[in-house]
C-alpha cells in the first residue's frame, strides 16, 4: 500500500488539473499519472474524483476543511469534565458523555480507559442491600465479638450462631417402610429415587464449632422467624441449654441469629 506525503498528493492533483484543462479524459489522466509516479500514484477512485472536481470548476488542490471535532481532545479540562460527569452518574454511556463534552467517541473512550483507568462492569447479585444503620450494626457486633474472642481463647467454642435457608421439600420413604415379604422366585421390589419437590421450606439452623446444635423448620406459609424475633431467639437459647446443659452455666457465651445478637447471662 502506497504511503503519500502532502506534497506528493498536491503534486499529482496539479497534474490532474493540468490534464483536465487540456481536455483529457479521466482514464487518460490516470494512465499518465501511473506512468509518471508509478507505485506512488493515486488510486483510480481518487484520481477520478479529483478529475471530476477540476472539470466542474474547482481550482484549489488543497484538502477541504473539516468541520468535525478535533482529533485530540485529551486536555486537562476535558479529562476533568468527563470525570465529573462519571461521578455524577456512573451509568452514563460513552456516547452520552461524548455528546455533552463535545468530543469524539474514541477520544472519550481513551480518556475513560487510559487517562482515568476506568472500565465498565455489570452489577453483581447480592443476597440483600444493607442500609447504613444495618452495616454499622454489623460492624459493632463484629468488633464486640472480636474483643470477646481476644479476651477469652475459649469464647468461640461456646458461641452458637444460626442462619436461615430455603430447602426443597421431600417425603422420603425409609428403608424399613419400603421393605416387604417376597418369595424366593419373586423379583426384588424397586422404588424410584426421590427428586426435588416444587415446594420449598425454610429451615433455621443453629450450630457451634462442633456441628449442628438445633434446627427449626418455619411453618408453611411463613417467610421469616415466627412470632417475635427476641422470643424466638430466647426459645432457641433454652433449647440449646437443654441439649447442652453446661452451655450457659458459669460460661458466658453468645447466641447470634443473622443480625440479631443475644448475650447469655454470666
Amino acid at each position: 500500500m502506497a504511503i503519500f506525503t502532502m506534497d506528493q498528493r498536491k503534486e499529482q492533483r496539479v497534474c490532474i488539473k493540468f490534464c483536465a484543462s487540456l481536455g483529457k479524459s479521466a482514464t487518460e489522466t490516470l494512465e499518465m499519472i501511473e506512468q509518471g509516479f508509478g507505485d506512488q500514484s493515486l488510486s483510480r477512485t481518487q484520481a477520478f474524483q479529483w478529475h471530476v472536481r477540476f472539470k466542474t470548476g474547482r481550482t484549489s488542490v488543497d484538502d477541504d476543511e473539516h468541520t468535525g471535532r478535533p482529533t485530540s481532545c485529551t486536555t486537562p479540562e476535558t479529562v476533568t469534565r468527563i470525570q465529573e460527569l462519571i461521578l455524577q452518574d456512573r451509568r452514563r454511556t460513552i456516547r452520552d458523555i461524548a455528546e455533552e463534552v463535545e468530543v469524539g467517541y474514541g477520544a472519550c473512550q481513551r480518556v475513560l480507559t487510559e487517562e482515568l483507568g476506568m472500565h465498565r462492569v455489570a452489577a453483581k447479585f447480592v443476597p440483600r442491600i444493607l442500609t447504613a444503620d444495618q452495616k454499622q450494626q454489623r460492624v459493632n457486633v463484629c468488633a464486640e465479638l472480636r474483643q470477646l474472642a481476644s479476651d477469652d481463647e475459649t469464647f468461640l467454642s461456646r458461641a452458637i450462631t444460626g442462619d436461615e435457608s430455603r430447602v426443597y421439600g421431600y417425603d422420603p420413604e425409609t428403608k424399613r417402610q419400603s421393605s416387604q415379604w417376597k418369595s424366593p422366585t419373586s423379583p426384588r421390589p424397586k422404588k424410584a429415587r426421590q427428586v426435588k419437590s416444587n415446594l420449598k421450606s425454610m429451615i433455621i439452623t443453629f450450630f457451634d464449632s462442633k456441628g449442628i446444635v438445633q434446627k427449626e423448620f418455619v411453618p408453611t406459609g411463613q417467610t421469616g422467624i415466627p412470632g417475635s424475633t427476641a422470643k424466638f431467639c430466647g426459645d432457641c437459647v433454652k433449647k440449646c441449654e437443654d441439649i447442652a446443659p453446661n452451655f450457659g452455666e458459669n460460661r458466658p457465651g453468645c447466641f447470634t441469629m443473622t443480625t440479631h445478637r443475644l448475650t447469655l447471662p454470666s
